[in-house]
């Protein structure tokens, strides 16, 4: 680096240049030109005690972040959001106050915002990123704003690095590219310098990070919360979203075409799913767990960079979320919604996850830069369906304001009061310790849990890890930072560090990093933690796409929609021209897309129904050729009539290529065929034919 990079931003009175240094190095200073003596935790209560307002570098770190960027969020700034509600299956009164759970079919109003993180508004869907999911609970004690994502565990252990971990991904600020992408010198050079993220870094390279749409993934809520019963004990929980159509993901090739031919494809894919009257639904699962367990976990259960596997702390299933109504206004909801974690009902409290922490600061400093003053509770997506009755007033944008001459408390002239009875009460837990930044002696162990991720991945989830680390890497012009990089995964697995080494074409493996704690190397596989081993039980809510020229069979048309509806799967007709396609019997098939705007990638599945005059014209033409040769590539199913076998061959399908994931339609009972074999999934053997790296 060179000294232009540090040069001080406020010049003296005759114009020079000032540095604070410590031998060659400069000194990292606060805005206010204080030396930092510690970037790298905030100062807090202990070894694994609460956050200190007093840590004012800090405060001042994250409230510059917070307010570096106008109008958009931050991060998670490409966002779409539903409407829907919360029922409760099964009352958590043994557990929790909260109102919400306290009886079955209690229902709740939510408002639900997918995005993706990195990306800017103007981004695409299907970028290789975490994806948000954020529940705001109109209960009627007030609004409860579970802010998660679908992935369970995060980059960093302490929220002073948040800004840097985001700096870091997001483009760089002197080009101002690569956007929506973490393939790049930034990104990969902060990780690598930062062990705690391996787990993270198995996460977000496997198949996780493009899912097929918002309807298939999980969620999580990330942290562990506190549940406080009426008698004021404590369980600690953590929460996951299960969909109720399983787990599913593209692969990665298929997520740059879909970027292309459909941007929003998952904005699209939910508002469908909405408006043609199937609302997708998840399960609430709570994996509670009390002090002893918490004790006796071989990690850190304040740590964000780690989950609980669900065979330890089997999750209990307490009810459902249904999302089923469109915003009215993409601005007023969508854009306007407000989340906040430090947003608890009285039943729900905190615990002294560090991260957690540090978000309860920041998402409120975050709103009040965003939506423009302190009154964004009255934008209607955010206010409370209960009463609101306190002395608060003025302020921008202020839509309600007291009456009377009273807005102090205590008064002699009446108003709401608190209520030692009803009001939030936060556990009392027992605090001691010096005031030190610090990380925790438990908070070392960066490696086990990654090995315990890739462990439980299925051959061809391994492979698509490895694939992506590889793709990623690849992008990054200094080779120090991929050394160093993949110097971390000899810790995770030695296959796997071998595999990324040679596909990076590195002259061997480098040394493993010196880990700060030696991994545990016997960690079981947990089924939970892979997409193939929890795929959809049905075919139910994907798509096929059903290519069709002039001269195609109408009536078997007619049962492959059928067998499709029956499924309770849509379809879409693809022609050579949007107009549509006239049948052997003389009728007009209306299409969906033109050829060249409908290409497969948009499906889950496809069938080509083609004359042999047909075929013959698809032959020649490149999109249609694309149509067949990337639905192989990406290992799907694909339904065809007899005549459409030439133009497979001019697509690059030969005979000898077609395995079981090729379905013959020629009679009736095909359709169903067909469909069946869509229910299996992709046909992941093929993967291995037609990729360099699975042959090299």
């Amino acid at each position: 680096m060179t000294d232009e990079v540090y040069r001080d931003r406020n010049p003296g009175a005759g114009g020079e240049t000032h540095q604070i240094a410590e031998g060659d190095t400069p000194v990292l200073t606060t805005q206010q030109g204080v030396p930092v003596a510690d970037d790298q935790n905030t100062l807090r209560v202990g070894d694994r005690g609460p956050a200190l307002l007093e840590d004012f570098h800090f405060r001042e770190k994250i409230f510059h972040f917070d307010h570096e960027r106008i109008p958009e969020r931050v991060v998670h700034a490409r966002g779409f959001g539903v409407r829907g509600y919360f029922e409760t299956t099964d009352s958590l009164a043994d557990v929790t106050r909260a109102d919400l759970f306290q009886k079955a079919g209690e229902k709740t109003e939510v408002f639900v915002r997918f995005s993706t993180v990195a990306g800017n508004k103007g981004s695409f869907d299907l970028a290789r990123d975490v994806r948000g999911f954020a529940v705001k609970f109109y209960t009627k004690e007030g609004n409860w704003d579970l802010v998660g994502n679908n992935i369970p565990v995060f980059f960093i252990q302490d929220p002073i690095k948040f800004p840097d971990v985001v700096h870091a991904a997001k483009q760089e600020p002197d080009r101002g590219f690569p956007q929506a992408q973490t393939a790049h010198d930034n990104f990969w050079d902060f990780i690598s310098l930062s062990p705690e993220s391996m787990h993270m870094v198995m996460w977000i390279m496997s198949d996780r990070t493009i899912p097929r749409s918002f309807r298939f993934m999980e969620g999580f809520g990330v942290h562990t919360f506190r549940f406080v019963d009426a008698e004021g004990r404590s369980t600690f929980v953590k929460f996951h979203w299960k969909p109720k159509l399983g787990l599913q993901s593209v692969v990665w090739n298929e997520a740059v075409k879909i970027n292309g031919a459909d941007p929003d494809f998952h904005r699209r894919d939910l508002w469908d799913a909405i408006e043609m009257g199937a609302p997708p639904e998840w399960e609430l699962g709570v994996q509670l767990f009390d002090e002893a367990f918490a004790d006796s976990f071989e990690f850190d259960i304040l740590d964000s960079t780690k989950i609980i596997p669900e065979e330890q702390v089997p999750i209990r299933v307490v009810g459902r979320l249904v999302l089923d109504q469109t915003v009215d206004n993409f601005f007023a909801e969508t854009e306007q919604v407000a989340f906040c974690t430090q947003n608890v009902v009285p039943g729900i409290g905190f615990t002294n996850d560090p991260l957690l922490q540090g978000r309860n600061f920041s998402y409120l400093d975050t709103q009040l830069k965003r939506l423009g003053g302190p009154n964004f509770t009255h934008i209607p997506v955010n206010a409370p369906r209960c009463p609101v009755m306190n002395f608060q007033q003025d302020g921008h944008m202020a839509t309600t304001n007291p009456r009377g001459r009273v807005n102090y408390e205590p008064n002699s002239w009446g108003g709401p009061r608190e209520s030692p009875t009803r009001g939030y009460r936060h556990f009392p837990s027992h605090e001691a310790g010096d005031k030190r930044q610090i990380r925790p002696e438990s908070f070392a162990d960066h490696y086990s849990q990654a090995r315990q991720f890739y462990a439980s991945q299925t051959p061809i989830e391994q492979k698509h890890i490895a694939d992506a680390l590889v793709f990623e890497l690849s992008k990054c012009e200094r080779e120090d930072i991929r050394m160093r990089m993949v110097s971390h995964l000899p810790n995770i697995d030695a296959e796997l560090a071998a595999t990324v080494a040679a596909g990076l074409g590195l002259a061997k493996t480098p040394a493993a990093a010196k880990p700060a704690k030696p991994p545990i190397a016997d960690l079981p596989p947990s089924d939970p933690l892979s997409i193939l081993k929890n795929l959809p039980p049905s075919f139910e809510g994907r798509k096929v796409g059903i290519l069709i020229t002039d001269g195609a069979d109408g009536d078997l048309l007619a049962e492959l929609i059928a067998a499709v509806e029956g499924a309770g799967a849509t379809y879409e007709i693809i022609a050579p021209k949007v107009g549509g396609a006239r049948l052997s019997d003389g009728t007009l098939q209306p299409a969906k897309q033109k050829i060249d705007g409908g290409p497969s990638v948009l499906y889950d599945a496809v069938a080509v129904l083609a004359s042999a005059d047909g075929a013959a014209l698809l032959a020649v033409d490149k999109p249609a050729k694309d149509f067949v040769s990337d639905a192989f590539a990406h290992c799907k199913v694909i339904g065809h009539t007899a005549e459409a076998l030439p133009f497979f061959e001019k697509a690059g399908v030969a005979a000898e290529d077609m395995d079981a994931g090729f379905v013959a339609l020629a009679k009736a009972a095909d359709a169903t065929t067909f469909v069946a074999a869509c229910a299996k999934g992709r046909v992941w053997a093929r993967e291995l034919e037609v990729d360099l790296d699975a042959m090299s």
